[in-house]
C-alpha cells in the first residue's frame, strides 16, 4: 500500500505525531551515471553490436530495413524481417533506433514489388557526391501515397510502444529516408505527400517517438511544415553542420532550427532530438583538439541541441584509446538526462514510514517515456523484503529547474524489517534492458539497478 502526501491526511499526521518518531536524514554523494544509461548516448549499427565483445557501452543500437521487405500489397505485410531485427537487438539488452527506406544509393529500390509490377515510375540517377546509382520512385503518384499511409497505419497498430524500441526516425522519403533527394531535389516529395506521410505517422504513434530530420517552420517549395506535430527531429551531421554560423540560409542544424520557430526551438522539452556524428569527424570528435577542420565543438552542440543520442560508428569499430574514450564517456554523461538523488530523508513512527528525496536533472534534456519507478526495503544481500510503486513522474525532471521534492508515505508490513535499506529503481518496459542509473556514489551499492537511498530507522 502507499499514499502520498500532498496534502498528507490528517489521520496519518496524527499518528505519527503520536508514536515516537526514529529519522535517518542522508545526503547522498555525487557519482558518474554510466556511458550505457538507456535511451541515451552514443549508438552503433546493429550488425557492429553483434558477435560478443562490444568497443563501446551503449544501450540503443540503429538499423535500416527497405519498405519492400515489410510489405507485398497494400494490405498484406511481412513483419518476420522486423521482429528478427527487434529480438536480436534486444537479447542485447537494448533498444532500437528503426528507419525504414524506399531508396538507398548503392542500393537496389526498396520500392514494394507489387507497386512496381503495377507500373510506378522509378528514376535511376547518379549521386556524384556519393558516386552511387539511385533509385527515386514517383512520391506524388497516388499509387505510393497510399502504400505509405497504409503502411504507417500497420506499423504503428503493430509497433507503437514496443519496449524493443526506443526510437524511429521518420524514413521513408528520400535518400536514406533522410527526406532530401540532394542533388535532385525535384524527385524528392511534394509538401502535400510529406503532410500526408507526417498526418500518417501522428496518427498512428502516440507512444513510440518519431524524429524528423529537418525542423520546418512554414511550408515552402520543398518542405512541408512540421514543427507543430508532436514529433522530434534528428541532426545527421552532428557536430559539422550543427552550430549556427550566422550565414543567410545556412543549411546547419541549428540554424534551420531558429529559422523554424520557437515552437521547434522548445520542441526538445517534450519531443527527442537525435541524430548523427557526421562519419568525417568519427571518434576524433572526442579528442580534446579534433584533427579535421570543420569539427565543431561537441559540448556547445550538445548544449544548443539538447541532443539524447547520437549514431558514431567510431567508437564501435575499434577500441579508442585511452583518452579518446574517456573524452567520450565524460561527453555522453551530459547528453539527454543526467538524474542525481542529493538527499534522503527517512522518518518512522512504528510501521510507517515518510520519505523524502530532492533531485536534479543535471542534463540537457528530459527522459522522454513514462516509465514506472518503485521503492524496496532490501537487505546486505540484495533480498528485497519489501516493494512499494510510487506514482513519480520521472519525465516532469526537466534541465535547468530546481530540485525538485518527491515524497510518499509508506506502510510497513512487519516492523522486523528496520535496519534494512531503502531503495529506488528506474523500470525499464524491456525485461532484460539495461537499468535507468543515477548519477549517485549509491548507485548499485546493495543491489543491482537500484539506488540506494539509506537505512529504516
Amino acid at each position: 500500500m502507499i499514499l502520498m502526501f500532498h496534502p498528507i491526511s490528517l489521520t496519518l499526521l496524527s499518528a505519527l505525531f503520536s508514536l515516537p518518531l526514529m529519522a535517518e536524514v542522508a545526503q547522498l554523494k555525487a557519482g558518474p551515471s554510466p556511458a550505457d544509461n538507456p535511451l541515451k548516448g552514443l549508438v552503433p549499427y546493429a550488425d557492429h553490436a553483434e558477435g560478443g565483445e562490444s568497443h563501446f557501452p551503449h544501450s540503443l543500437e540503429f538499423d535500416y530495413l527497405p519498405l519492400a521487405k515489410l510489405m507485398r500489397g497494400e494490405s498484406n505485410f511481412d513483419w518476420e524481417s522486423m521482429d528478427v531485427l527487434l529480438n536480436k537487438i534486444a537479447t542485447r539488452g537494448n533498444q532500437a533506433v528503426i528507419r525504414i527506406w524506399i531508396e538507398y544509393p548503392g542500393q537496389k529500390s526498396g520500392l514494394p514489388e507489387y507497386l512496381r509490377e503495377q507500373g510506378v515510375k522509378v528514376t535511376s540517377w547518379k549521386n556524384t557526391d556519393e558516386n552511387k546509382t539511385c533509385y527515386s520512385p514517383d512520391y506524388d503518384d497516388e499509387r505510393v501515397v497510399s502504400a505509405l499511409e497504409a503502411f504507417i497505419a500497420a506499423f504503428g497498430k503493430r509497433y507503437d510502444g514496443d519496449p524493443r524500441i526506443g526510437f524511429i526516425t521518420a524514413g521513408l522519403l528520400g535518400s536514406w529516408g533522410e527526406w532530401h533527394s540532394y542533388p535532385r531535389e525535384d524527385l524528392f516529395a511534394s509538401p502535400k505527400t510529406q503532410y500526408r506521410v507526417l498526418d500518417a505517422y501522428e496518427k498512428a504513434f502516440n507512444k513510440s517517438p518519431i524524429l524528423l530530420r529537418y525542423p520546418v517552420g512554414k511550408e515552402n517549395e520543398h518542405k512541408a511544415a512540421n514543427a507543430h506535430y508532436n514529433m522530434g527531429f534528428h541532426d545527421d551531421s552532428f557536430a559539422w553542420g550543427t552550430l549556427d554560423r550566422g550565414i543567410e540560409d545556412d543549411w546547419f542544424f541549428m540554424s534551420i532550427l531558429k529559422k523554424a520557430g520557437d515552437e521547434a526551438l522548445n520542441k526538445w522539452r517534450t519531443q527527442p532530438i537525435g541524430g548523427e556524428v557526421r562519419p568525417e569527424i568519427w571518434g576524433q570528435i572526442f579528442d580534446p583538439k579534433p584533427a579535421h577542420s570543420q569539427a565543431q565543438n561537441f559540448a556547445e552542440c550538445v548544449k544548443q541541441t539538447h541532443v539524447s543520442w547520437l549514431m558514431e560508428s567510431g567508437m564501435f569499430k575499434e577500441k579508442a584509446k585511452a583518452d579518446r574514450y574517456a573524452g567520450a564517456v565524460n561527453h555522453i554523461q551530459r547528453m539527454g538526462y543526467d538524474f542525481h538523488v542529493s538527499s534522503a530523508e527517512i522518518t518512522r513512527a512504528d510501521s510507517k514510514v515518510q520519505l523524502r528525496l530532492t533531485v536534479l536533472n543535471q542534463g540537457v534534456a528530459p527522459f522522454y517515456q513514462d516509465w514506472r519507478m518503485e521503492l524496496a526495503a532490501f537487505s546486505a544481500d540484495g533480498k528485497i523484503e519489501q516493494r512499494w510503486p510510487v506514482d513519480w513522474k520521472i519525465t516532469e525532471l526537466m534541465p535547468g529547474d530546481d530540485a525538485r521534492e518527491w515524497k510518499a508515505a509508506l506502510v510497513l508490513q512487519k516492523e522486523t524489517i528496520a535496519g534494512l535499506t531503502i531503495g529506488l529503481r528506474v523500470i525499464n518496459p524491456l525485461p532484460n534492458g539495461k537499468p535507468l542509473r543515477f548519477a549517485n556514489a549509491e548507485q548499485d551499492r546493495h543491489a543491482s539497478g537500484w539506488l540506494s537511498l539509506g537505512k529504516l530507522p
